[in-house]
């Protein structure tokens, strides 16, 4: 008998298809071939090829358009395994003959001649034993049906003659067409099938259908090395199958012991570990209790790898996406077929409930056992034909009474009913008790529907599937369901962030998709970046996607509201750094837009505080404060050794007065109440407020000011900001240095400090210190007078209150008013020795951003002498509080307009996707000019 189709050649498998489907199909694994030779060329066969096999079954291919190729192929596989094989007793060597210049494509036509004749004792391969793996229970080394056999049912009768009959056809057929891996599937083999597997061959059958057989050969000793492996191992998944581990079939017997729900654990757990990205899923349990009553460890655990990875790709995940596509299928295929009941199931919105439920525990969840398994002999034959072939016929046989139901409940039930009623009458084991028998109610008795009628209507009524039309239908659903799961993921994610931030849920879905982006495009262009390589399916969708600094540098210089000019990578990697919560240098979704929101719709205090904490640690690496101490010398320090002095008695003072209040408490009774308003308050959340923010000490302060001349670049009133800030930060500084007198004052002796501590600057130490001599010095003098009522002084920590900022605006005015106005370009004549040690911050026409590091003089040194008195030291004592720098801005109304200033998001989110597209086309134009 010869039959025409093609030969596939792989680098471990020799597969033959016939043209007609399902009119044979044959699978080779080259480790099974003994000999390959050529054979005499006929005119009713040329050019044959001989293949024999370890099972002793001899495969005729003629009409081989590349035979020496194929025959070089086996060959050197041969070769190469040789060496490795032990024990093995090759019938023969090859015989093969080379010759060049033949090649050619060895996927054409081929005609398979079946073997005259088979051998009749070639048996199943035994179940391989397993030493127990556990402590606790032994290791199931066959089937649970054999360990645990049902009574009640006695091997005589016409049940046992038929089991008998399916069995004795089943034997004739391996005597034609072998067995085992090599065995032809004909389509006789489809009618066995669809008449019922015997129960003594199930267990074999499924290994062979499924391709689980060869896996099992391929892989001695895995499942064993695996299970010791994962023995102790805690994690989610664990958990999940302890939970649901006495939910497995218990109503069975084999799983009413340790013996049956040890050998489940052990076989869920080794999966799991496996591959951690499934680890377990619901439904899982169900389907692997089912192997295991027909399969022994082993055998069941390659089951059910063949079933998720395979047969059943992406199934058993916490997406199901292999089910969503199927169940996107079932819905086309439905409206092709029962055109008139699909628009009625969208209505009720049954599809998605009933694909779920069937596709994923092959209707063992919702048939009776004994039916069920047959489904179970024809999926592991068909796949997931089968299944899409039996739903319709479900739906089809319940047509009337579903077009005629009113709610997604009534068609359920209907459903239901139908399925718990479809039983084996052939099963030659006492049924079990089935737990979707509470769905049959009604005073009618229930019509039995037998499985293999229904079987056999399904083929019969949907003939024209085709397993290659069902795949070219599945890819198809995927890329819908992807994008499907992508918007569901993107609202998700998009809902659990605060809406405090100001955005809408439009721009947080775009926000969302290029940061997205950002993190993907390491994925699969910069595998060696930190977020590619921890990247990790399993957690949440916030969690799963996350950029590293240098991506962050990319989107924050596209949709910063603010320009830093070159100082924006340094600025950019200071939010990062504020941002990064757990210090793992990645950030999420929800971290990169809380910055982000605090730059665009924060008012002008939250923008404020949202710079000067980015010069704060953990923001401002202590590498980036080493430029400040190249500017030390631009910067006095009016420190005496006396004010040392004081600052040490102070300490000892202030040590003595802490260890005073100590020994107070102690000796008191305890307060409850304050333990109890101490407990309430660990337990509310607390808001952070400007109280709550550290000072700044000088070396921070510079920094501060560099991003501040930084940002005003490039904006159109650039000179009047420069001027502001020049201004403003003067008057922190001498307000640094000012309250620096108040918080350390000298102590020269003991009887001195009460003296000294109430003594007030003379004028000769304001002169010297400060300096002023022209009209902007007066108005810097009056706002320090002011500024030192409410934040200056470092012992006290005041609130501004609106009324507070009110009046210091309406002194801001009246100053400016009594001062002569600042002509641009006169900074040259109004400098002088002693205006320059102090305030001469800057030219109000000529301010450069570098002019802070370079040239600039914020506190100067004494009238003519530009050397510090203390070297380049930064000084320690001197600090500047939030309040005070708020206060300080607040005087100036370009500044106030600048922070007030608001931005769009929207136009800078639409240029950062129209330079994505172009760099996308220019990558396309490029490859398609290289190609």
């Amino acid at each position: 008998m010869h039959i025409p189709g093609q030969m596939f050649v792989s680098n471990n498998y020799i597969c033959f298809s016939s043209k007609e489907e399902d009119t044979c199909l044959l699978i080779i694994p080259l480790r099974e071939v003994t000999i390959v030779e050529k054979a005499d060329s006929s005119s009713v066969l040329p050019s044959p090829l001989s293949i024999s096999t370890k099972g002793k079954m001899t495969f005729l291919f003629a009409n081989l358009k590349d035979r020496n190729f194929l025959v070089q192929r086996i060959s050197d596989f041969l070769q190469k395994t040789s060496s490795k094989r032990t024990g093995v007793d090759n019938s023969g060597e090859s015989t093969v003959e080379y010759r060049k210049g033949s090649s050619g494509n060895h996927g054409l036509e081929d005609l398979a001649k079946f073997p005259t004749s088979s051998p009749t004792d070639v048996g199943p391969s035994p179940s391989i034993p397993q030493n127990s793996s556990s402590g606790h229970a032994p290791t199931a080394s066959q089937g649970l049906l054999k360990l645990f056999p049902r009574g009640g049912a006695e091997e005589e009768g016409p049940k046992w003659a038929k089991e008998k009959m399916k069995e004795e056809s089943w034997n004739i057929h391996f005597f034609e067409y072998g067995r085992g891996i090599c065995m032809y599937r004909t389509s006789k083999t489809r009618e066995l099938v669809l008449k019922g597997i015997p129960e003594n061959l199930r267990g074999e059958l499924w290994l062979l259908f499924s391709g689980a057989s060869n896996e099992m050969a391929t892989h001695p000793g895995y499942y064993t090395d695996l299970v010791e492996k994962s023995m102790g191992k805690v994690s989610l998944a664990t958990d999940e199958i302890e939970r649901d581990l006495h939910r497995s079939m218990p109503e069975h017997p084999a799983f009413q012991n340790e013996l049956g729900i040890a050998a489940l654990r052990r076989v869920l757990t080794a999966y799991a570990f496996r591959n951690p990205n499934i680890g377990y899923c619901q439904a899982m349990n169900i389907v692997t209790s089912v192997l295991l009553l027909y399969c022994n460890e082993e055998e069941a655990f390659w089951l059910l790898v063949s079933l998720c990875e395979r047969m059943l790709p992406d199934y058993y995940n916490t997406r199901v996406v292999g089910a969503l596509v199927d169940q996107g299928v079932f819905e086309e295929l439905t409206r092709e077929s029962l055109p008139q009941l699909s628009e009625k199931m969208q209505e009720l919105g049954v599809i998605s409930t009933i694909s779920l439920s069937w596709f994923l525990t092959l209707f063992l969840s919702v048939m009776p056992f004994e039916s069920a398994v047959v489904v179970v002999d024809c999926f592991f034959y068909e796949g997931i034909k089968l299944i899409l072939q039996l739903s319709l016929a479900v739906l089809e046989a319940n047509m009337e009474s579903l077009l005629n139901s009113c709610d997604e409940g009534e068609a359920m039930t209907i459903l239901g009913r139908y399925l718990d009623n479809v039983v084996n009458k052939q099963s030659v084991s006492p049924p079990i008790p089935h737990l979707h028998a509470l769905l049959t109610s009604g005073d009618d008795p229930p019509v039995e529907v037998d499985i293999f009628d229904l079987i056999k209507a399904s083929y019969e009524k949907f003939v024209d599937m085709r397993a290659d039309a069902i795949e070219q239908m599945r890819f198809k659903q995927r890329l819908k369901v992807i994008q499907s799961l992508e918007d569901t993921a993107k609202r998700s994610v998009v809902r659990s962030i605060s809406t405090d931030l100001g955005f809408s849920m439009e721009e947080l879905e775009d926000l969302y998709v290029l940061f997205k982006t950002q993190h993907l495009m390491s994925c699969y262009w910069g595998a060696n970046r930190t977020s590619s390589s921890r990247h990790d399916p399993s957690l949440p969708y916030l969690e799963q996607y996350r950029i590293d600094v240098e991506q962050f540098l990319e989107l924050f210089n596209q949709l910063s509201p603010w320009s830093f000019g070159q100082h924006s990578n340094i600025v950019a990697a200071r939010i990062f750094r504020m941002l990064d919560s757990n210090k793992d240098s990645l950030i999420n979704f929800k971290e990169f837009v809380t910055g982000l929101g605090g730059m665009y719709h924060g008012d002008m205090t939250e923008k404020l505080k949202f710079l000067y904490k980015l010069h704060l640690p953990p923001a401002l690496g202590s590498e980036e404060t080493e430029s400040a101490l190249e500017a030390t010398s631009f910067f006095t320090e009016d420190i005496t050794p006396e004010d040392s002095e004081g600052q040490g008695n102070g300490s000892a003072a202030e040590h003595g007065d802490t260890q005073y209040k100590k020994e107070e408490k102690t000796n008191s009774a305890p307060d409850y109440k304050y333990y109890l308003r101490m407990w309430a308050s660990e337990k509310e959340q607390k808001k952070e407020t400007i109280k709550d923010l550290p000072k700044m000490n000088q070396e921070q302060f510079i920094e501060l000011c560099k991003t501040f001349y930084n940002m005003f670049s490039e904006d159109p009133v650039e000179q009047e900001l420069y001027h502001a800030i020049a201004t403003v930060a003067s008057l922190l500084l001498r307000i640094g240095e000012v309250g620096k007198k108040f918080s350390n004052p000298p102590l020269r002796n003991a009887g001195d400090t009460h003296a000294d501590m109430t003594r007030e600057p003379s004028s000769e130490e304001e002169e010297q210190s400060l300096g002023l001599e022209t009209g902007q010095q007066k108005t810097v003098e009056q706002l320090e007078q002011a500024a030192e009522d409410i934040p200056v002084s470092c012992n006290t920590q005041a609130v501004l209150t609106q009324e507070d900022i009110q009046k210091l605006q309406e002194e801001r005015r009246g100053a400016l008013k009594n001062s002569p106005p600042t002509q641009p370009g006169s900074d040259d004549e109004t400098k002088d020795d002693t205006s320059v040690s102090s305030y001469s911050m800057v030219s109000a026409t000529s301010l450069q951003c570098e002019d802070i590091a370079d040239d600039t003089v914020l506190v100067g040194c004494e009238g003519g002498n530009s050397t510090p008195k203390y070297g380049s030291t930064i000084d320690t004592e001197w600090s500047i509080s939030f309040e005070q720098i708020l206060a300080s801005i607040l005087t100036e109304a370009a500044l106030v307009s600048y922070f007030e200033k608001k931005v769009d998001i929207v136009q800078k989110i639409k240029q950062k996707k129209v330079e994505r597209q172009i760099s996308s086309s220019s990558e396309y134009e490029l490859s398609s000019v290289s190609g």
